[in-house]
């Protein structure tokens, strides 16, 4: 094996490691947000409905932050392809096929797709985890919401409005944003760029 084999090596390990991690802390991300949003519930209903305020806030919170884990986890994984084809092709052998059953089971690479799921044939168990995370903390916003109302017309207006034109503005922010760079492709064509310049164009 030469060197650069070697370095190509070493980096799709760090890949690999870096995959493992953002997995690791989706979940824990999943897991934290589940358990504040149940909690502030419990507190909400109990005797400090002004809990309800931050059910939302925490809902929007959690979904921006377990797509930048995906964001990374597509970042480690588009890299780590480009070394295993380039691994391959100098060992003159299709020997990594980790990036290929990824695509297959996982979700594919370089494809429209919210975050991680892909509709049609590409879709996968992975990608229903992706919706239903997302659909519970919509409807965590959405519940959290309905509870804060009531608790929002029994302070000051000027309160009720400033809540309601941040809490907006920021879903706003990271629904367009989050599209624009996960729908519309934007990041993984920023990928392609660097890695068609590095290891050529596919």
């Amino acid at each position: 094996m030469n060197d650069s084999t070697r370095i190509a090596a070493q980096q799709l390990g760090r890949m690999r490691g870096m995959t493992r991690y953002y997995h690791e802390r989706f979940f824990s991300d999943v897991r934290y947000s589940t358990t504040v949003t149940v909690a502030l519930l419990l507190v909400g209903w109990w005797e400090v409905p002004e809990a309800f305020l931050l059910v939302p806030v925490i809902a929007l919170v959690g979904a921006a932050q377990t797509a930048f884990d995906a964001s990374y986890l597509i970042f480690a994984r588009q890299y780590a392809a480009r070394l295993e084809r380039r691994i391959n092709a100098d060992l003159g052998d299709q020997l990594l096929v980790a990036a290929d059953l990824e695509a297959t089971y996982l979700f594919p690479l370089d494809e429209r797709k919210i975050v991680t799921a892909r509709f049609g044939p590409d879709f996968t168990w992975f990608g229903f985890m992706t919706l239903l995370y997302t659909a519970v903390g919509v409807a965590s916003y959405a519940f959290g919401a309905a509870l804060a109302l009531p608790v929002l017309r029994d302070h000051d207006p000027l309160w009720g409005v400033a809540y309601t034109v941040v809490l907006v503005s920021l879903t706003l922010a990271a629904l367009i944003v989050g599209w624009w760079w996960f729908v519309g492709g934007e990041g993984e064509r920023r990928l392609k760029k660097v890695l068609d310049e590095a290891f050529g164009a596919e």
